[in-house]
């Protein structure tokens, strides 16, 4: 009886851990629209995410028969329509209410999409058939041409909205897929070398030590001659044109850059946004200040704090308690997901959990 119910419920600890999370996140949206000021846009979304939960539960059962091979099979058209939907969001796409620059959502009747988050999954998926049909793990980065294209199609789509952070995302599920996958650490390494490089040209003297490095370990790891010069030629054209790159970024990307290494640079532009959180988080202590009680937040102080900053408000209403809470349940979730992948003989129901994650 109690194998039965396990399989019905597939991962019953993944399960609860990912139902108790929702449940909190649903909270804490609530406790961000309890303000001392007006707001219409804030008040009420949690009553969609709680709709959203309550349709997710409904749907748990079926998703849980769906055989792996249906899935599969079903990696290309999903795939397929992923990518028109990108194409759409380009062309009739808006911000719904996000920056004003970004154009990543559709509307469809009354229900508003971000098509990047249904590209994530169809890109998992294509992903997971694609390295799952590999015999042996490649050792040349020629060999990882086809889940490269797989990504970067997506990927160059939502860039032109533009969304940055979210095309980075699909650049790490490549990354992460490729090391579930068994591609070697020094392939992986070399192929996230020009990356590395845009950002160290910042300063000539660390990228020119760089370039010295990566010819080194070419010849030290007796690369192919035609991959080796590949590499070093592309690393060398990354730091020669990250000026330009830089230059062809919008100003909101370019300050949401300066702010990272330093939110001090704009305190009362796009800094604001970031040291606002940290005060609200530092404020909170050891056990908070209690649920919908946050004062940064009930002042509105915390922009956007039912989305992109809503951990602040777990900080100041939970304090280092709860955000040692919620950190620990994602490591939890993690640690389940790769346990399922571990377990599973099948290379794509293998990929799909870790990619999810």
């Amino acid at each position: 009886m109690k194998r039965v119910r396990a399989i019905r419920l597939g991962d019953p600890v993944l399960f609860f851990l990912v139902v108790g999370l929702s449940l909190f996140g649903i909270a804490m949206v609530y406790s961000a629209g309890v303000l001392d000021v007006p707001s219409k846009v804030v008040t009420g979304i949690w009553k969609q995410q709680l709709l959203w939960f309550a349709l997710s539960m409904v749907a748990v059962p079926f998703i849980l028969r769906i055989p792996v091979t249906w899935l599969e099979w079903a990696a290309q058209p999903i795939y397929a329509v992923a990518l028109v939907l990108l194409l759409l969001t380009l062309i009739i796409g808006g911000g719904a209410g996000t920056a004003e620059s970004s154009s990543s959502w559709i509307q469809v009747g009354p229900v508003r999409l971000q098509t990047s988050e249904i590209a994530k999954i169809a890109v998992v998926l294509m992903l997971s058939r694609v390295l799952g049909e590999w015999r042996e793990a490649p050792t040349t980065l020629w060999a990882l041409w086809k889940p490269i294209a797989v990504v970067m199609v997506p990927m160059a789509l939502v860039m032109a909205q533009p969304d940055l952070g979210t095309a980075l995302v699909f650049a790490s599920i490549l990354v992460w897929a490729l090391f579930w996958a068994g591609t070697p650490l020094r392939t992986l390494f070399l192929l996230l070398s020009p990356a590395a490089g845009l950002f160290l040209s910042i300063n000539p003297w660390v990228w020119g030590v760089w370039i010295i490095l990566i010819a080194f370990l070419l010849f030290r790891w007796r690369v192919y001659l035609s991959e080796a010069a590949t590499i070093l030629v592309v690393n060398i054209m990354a730091g020669s044109v990250s000026w330009a790159l830089w230059n062809s970024l919008k100003p909101y990307q370019k300050n949401r850059f300066m702010v990272f290494l330093d939110p001090s640079v704009d305190p009362r532009g796009a800094g604001y946004n970031l040291i606002q959180s940290r005060v609200a988080i530092g404020s909170g202590g050891w056990l908070g200040k209690g649920f919908t009680l946050g004062t940064q937040k009930r002042l509105a102080f915390l922009p956007e704090q039912h989305t992109d900053f809503i951990f602040s408000v777990v900080g100041e209403e939970w304090g280092f308690l709860g955000v040692a809470v919620v950190l620990i349940t994602f490591g939890l979730i993690f640690w389940r997901l790769v346990r399922i992948a571990e377990k599973s003989s099948d290379p794509f129901a293998s990929l799909v959990p870790f990619g999810l994650f």
